[in-house]
């Protein structure tokens, strides 16, 4: 697990920037975290990264279920699974065919549904208990999707680092 402190939105954007830099199609990358923990604002700054124009509006995909940017050096697909009640509800959104496919996507409130997903990069964000500006960001991998990315990625976020 990499362990990574953001004190403002612009270090939540730069973090997800430095996934970002590291992503390949066929990623699938879960956000979790409480409401208002900044997955979207991790999903903005990710978006922008990947070069995702800024005539796109990236926003949370709550009511539509999944956004499709194609604007960028690799499609992104962005999902939220907040409203949705079964896992058939979510394998029907196709999202691990769609990044077969050649994209990427962030999943928000994706941690339910990891079956699903099989191999993912998560990024749970929280809350400090002390700061409402200080976000905990914990990077964690199922599958060996990211194993030769790994010591890459810990270096990307060095900045924001905490103990691992």
């Amino acid at each position: 697990m990499i362990f990574c402190e953001s004190s403002s939105v612009e270090d939540t954007h730069a973090i997800a920037g430095a996934v970002a830099s590291l992503v390949r199609p066929r990623d699938i990358i879960v956000l979790a975290g409480e409401m208002g923990a900044g997955k979207t604002a991790f999903t903005l700054g990710f978006a922008r990264a990947l070069g995702v124009s800024e005539n796109d509006h990236v926003s949370s995909p709550t009511f539509t279920l999944v956004h499709s940017y194609t604007s960028g050096k690799i499609p992104l697909l962005h999902a939220d699974l907040y409203r949705l009640q079964t896992m058939a509800e979510v394998a029907d959104l196709g999202l691990r065919e769609q990044a077969d496919l050649g994209a990427v996507a962030l999943v928000e409130w994706g941690d339910v549904a990891h079956d699903v997903f099989g191999e993912v990069l998560t990024v749970e964000l929280a809350h400090d208990d002390d700061n409402d500006d200080v976000r905990h960001i914990t990077i964690s991998v199922e599958g060996h999707a990211w194993d030769s990315r790994w010591e890459r990625l810990k270096e990307s976020v060095r900045s924001w680092r905490g103990h691992s």
